[in-house]
């Protein structure tokens, strides 16, 4: 039985513009010091250069560069006796999504070039399309549970 309690998550109201809870949390994820409509210009202006750029609907994009980046499983760091074993888990939904937005804003500012909407702009279409930066984490990912699926009877 567990000893802590189970928390609820806190419901975040949609974005404004596209009426989108998955949206809204990667507005926050974006977010800098508490100046949200900063992150809000930032992301609105990274999707409309989505929209010219692919001729899609920038939502749609964007959700499928978030499934596309989203990993199934990952490693976790498992004690067993005097050696630690990295046992290959899957990964909640919640937290799913948010390794995807945290890889997604990652690799955008990691990315070369000036300014941070286009940066962005251009790691949302690359993840849309299956590939990017953000794309090869996840695969990296896969990749280190894969190799470690000896210990995934180690499994808690």
């Amino acid at each position: 039985m567990p000893r802590r309690p189970k928390y609820e998550r806190r419901t975040i109201p949609p974005d404004p513009k596209y009426g989108s809870e998955l949206l809204q949390r990667f507005i926050n994820k974006v977010m800098k010091r508490g100046k949200k409509s900063l992150a809000e210009r930032i992301v609105y202006s990274a999707l409309d250069i989505v929209a010219q750029r692919t001729g899609q609907h920038p939502l749609e994009v964007f959700q499928r560069a978030i499934h596309n980046a989203s990993p199934l499983l990952e490693v976790k760091p498992r004690r067993v006796g005097g050696a630690t074993y990295q046992v290959p888990v899957q990964v909640e939904p919640h937290r799913r999504v948010s390794l995807a937005m945290r890889w997604l804003i990652q690799s955008a500012r990691n990315r070369s070039g000036y300014k941070f909407v286009d940066k962005l702009a251009a790691e949302i279409i690359d993840a849309a399309n299956n590939t990017g930066a953000t794309i090869k984490k996840r695969d990296d990912t896969h990749r280190m549970a894969e190799a470690n699926r000896a210990f995934a009877h180690y499994r808690w």
